[in-house]
């Protein structure tokens, strides 16, 4: 029910936040979420969002890929950000001229995380606002890559 993009370099420098859009569905979806879901979502305003929305999934698709594309070249960004797996599953069915711009190769973080966790035990959990709002979740993804890339991928 949203997307929203930003685009890094391989230093996870933000060069740039592109569109934050919130995706008109049907109420019965709305009405269908579970309690976690419509508890969290109706208290950030992301639901009064969606209804007032008129972007439907397939205009959100393509603002999205012409805003990847100013940035980066066919197949080279790899998705990136935490279970992003699901999120590429969501984009193969709804927006799938956005994964055909992305390269093959995604960068989870989630793994990342589950690796530090079991390989580096004393190592302190990161911590997340958890606003559960999609560019709140993509900077803080980047945050956090970048916390394990300080603490974990460290310079020889």
């Amino acid at each position: 029910i949203e997307i929203a993009t930003i685009i890094t370099d391989g230093e996870l420098n933000i060069i740039a936040e592109g569109p934050n859009l919130a995706i008109n569905v049907a109420d019965e979806l709305l009405d269908a979420m579970d309690d976690w879901n419509t508890t969290h979502h109706t208290r950030s305003g992301l639901v009064e969002r969606v209804k007032a929305s008129t972007i439907d999934h397939a205009e959100a698709g393509r603002q999205t890929v012409a805003f990847i594309a100013e940035y980066v070249e066919d197949s080279i960004a790899p998705l990136c950000g935490n279970s992003v797996w699901n999120d590429r599953k969501f984009m193969e069915k709804e927006m799938p001229e956005v994964v055909e711009h992305l390269h093959y190769r995604m960068v989870d973080v989630s793994t990342i995380k589950e690796l530090a966790k079991r390989w580096y035990p004393e190592l302190d959990r990161y911590h997340k606002q958890g606003s559960h709002l999609a560019l709140d979740d993509i900077r803080e993804s980047v945050a956090e890559l970048r916390y394990y890339r300080q603490q974990v991928f460290r310079e020889k």
